[in-house]
């Protein structure tokens, strides 16, 4: 499986000292499905509490569009992405869920998580008139 890593790069968290959520919405994935070769299309949110480093944008585009020409299953996939982002940017937590245009009369979502050793997320505060 080739390595798509040189892509990417990252910057240093300006807020170190603080919890707070990166949300990535990348609605054009494509890869191939492993059996027949045709095209997978799949919307992918990235969400994820930095520790010292965070995702540079152009690099995540060039490292997400890599993926083009490859035949890999959907689970593989997901699962794939979250262990190349938790390798190199360690977070606090990460969420990535994909989703996956219909194939064979059946959409699919995965999601996967990494949760850094010790971490607990602050308490979620509701606001009046919030649903």
């Amino acid at each position: 499986m080739p390595d798509h890593t040189h892509y990417l790069d990252t910057f240093e968290n300006p807020q170190h000292d603080t919890d707070y959520t990166i949300r990535l919405h990348i609605p054009e994935f494509t890869c191939l499905c492993p059996l027949t070769g045709q095209p997978d299309f799949a919307e992918f949110l990235i969400e994820y509490v930095p520790d010292k480093l965070c995702m540079e944008l152009k690099a995540l585009k060039l490292y997400m569009s890599s993926f083009r020409n490859e035949g890999l299953f959907h689970e593989a996939i997901t699962n794939r992405i979250l262990s190349d982002f938790v390798a190199l940017l360690k977070p606090r937590f990460m969420r990535i869920t994909a989703d996956f245009n219909v194939r064979g009369g059946i959409y699919t979502q995965v999601t996967a998580e990494h949760r850094q050793d010790g971490w607990q997320p602050a308490t979620q505060v509701t606001l009046p008139g919030e649903l």
